[in-house]
């Protein structure tokens, strides 16, 4: 956790503005507008600068207190789809540049990011790809000194606010995951089509669309990591995208729950507060047990990462014990509060539609079990190999 005056002051700082950015979020979830104001709030505190150098105009703060911080978003900011689209942007476009953009690259764009004047996203999924990346089928051809990128991308939060997209393309054989690579593509280049807002269960706040790409020419110092490296630069994306995207849905478990022991302990019904039955209090246990888990997981695996270590089964465990406790969370509190967590005007039944999408992206909750069952060595049949007994191959 941060433990300097200056990271402390940050902290403050984030959660002052959290606080005025996410009012008028339940008419805004109706309307699927995107809080343009909101976002201005948050560039003037620098929140999106964070962890890039700055030389760029970033705070140069490290892994684990941009956990911290955006925990603190979370926690602060009641507007789920603007914390969203703040952490893709974030994520999609600053992280892959900053670690492995060329110098050139990152002077050109980089400032733009941590200022949050240029907006980010990133274009994996396709639509009849889904999870599976080999399946990818967007291809980019060599041309002279650039690419021609073709193809389609589903499901691009910050597409419809996007000025650039990191776009993964294909560049070998179908099915090698050495084939991929990844571009930075300009929203104004010639071939580029977004298409109209997709409409959602939740995180309506945050804008989602298809890109289209027909001949658009990207330039060859537009290739982040090397022409091949583009699976090599999702997994470090990934990697970010879960602990900075979970450290704000931690932020939000810890807000809910605060919010259902006050009300267990201000509502009466038979003449006692909800809280003193059991059926209450200990759901109410179970929720504080899911956010000290989902704490202890964030931070601690946010620690190993920065100290380089393998985190490849503590991103997989990380993701799912946070996603699918925010999704128990959200269930719990429109019971915990009744017919009045069922109405819009109390704002629970949207967190219960925003938490859904947490075991969706990211890597579904099916893909991190499959990561771990493969981490296991259960990806492998098991042989019988005589007086020796079993072994995996």
């Amino acid at each position: 956790m941060p433990d300097s005056d200056e990271q402390r002051e940050l902290l403050r700082a984030i959660r002052e503005v959290a606080r005025t950015a996410g009012q008028g979020h339940i008419e805004r979830d109706a309307a699927g507008e995107f809080d343009t104001e909101g976002w201005k709030r948050l560039c003037d505190v620098g929140l999106f600068g964070l962890p890039f150098g700055t030389e760029w105009g970033g705070l140069g703060q490290d892994l684990v207190t941009t956990v911290a911080v955006l925990e603190e978003l979370g926690y602060a900011c009641h507007d789920t789809g603007l914390t969203f689209s703040a952490t893709t942007h974030l994520v999609s476009t600053g992280v892959p540049l900053h670690r492995f953009g060329s110098a050139a690259l990152k002077s050109r764009y980089l400032p733009g990011i941590c200022a949050g004047a240029t907006i980010g996203a990133h274009a994996i999924t396709e639509p009849g790809g889904g999870s599976d990346m080999t399946a990818m089928r967007t291809s980019a051809a060599r041309d002279g000194d650039a690419f021609v990128l073709n193809g389609s991308k589903a499901f691009v939060s910050n597409g419809p606010l996007a000025d650039l997209i990191v776009v993964y393309a294909r560049t070998g054989e179908p099915g090698d995951i050495g084939g991929l690579t990844a571009f930075l593509v300009r929203r104004d280049s010639p071939g580029v089509s977004v298409g109209q807002p997709v409409g959602k269960l939740g995180l309506r706040t945050s804008p989602l669309a298809e890109v289209f790409l027909e001949d658009v020419r990207v330039p060859r110092d537009h290739v982040i990591g090397g022409v091949g490296a583009g699976f090599l630069v999702f997994d470090h994306v990934m990697q970010w995208e879960i602990l900075c995207g979970f450290a704000v849905t931690t932020g939000e478990l810890r807000r809910r729950l605060e919010r259902c022991v006050e009300h267990a302990r201000s509502r009466t019904q038979f003449g006692v507060h909800i809280g003193s039955h059991q059926a209450v209090s200990h759901k109410l246990v179970d929720l504080r047990i899911d956010v000290e888990t989902a704490r202890k997981w964030l931070h601690d695996t946010a620690r190993r990462a920065q100290n380089r270590e393998d985190v490849a089964a503590d991103i997989a465990t990380t993701k799912l014990i946070v996603s699918e406790a925010n999704v128990r969370s959200a269930l719990a509190a429109v019971q915990i509060f009744g017919g009045y967590g069922y109405t819009t005007e109390y704002g629970l039944e949207k967190e219960l539609r925003d938490a859904v999408g947490g075991t969706i992206y990211s890597g579904t909750s099916e893909i991190q079990r499959e990561r771990l069952a493969v981490l296991m060595g259960l990806d492998r049949p098991l042989t019988t190999t005589g007086k020796k007994g079993r072994t995996w191959q």
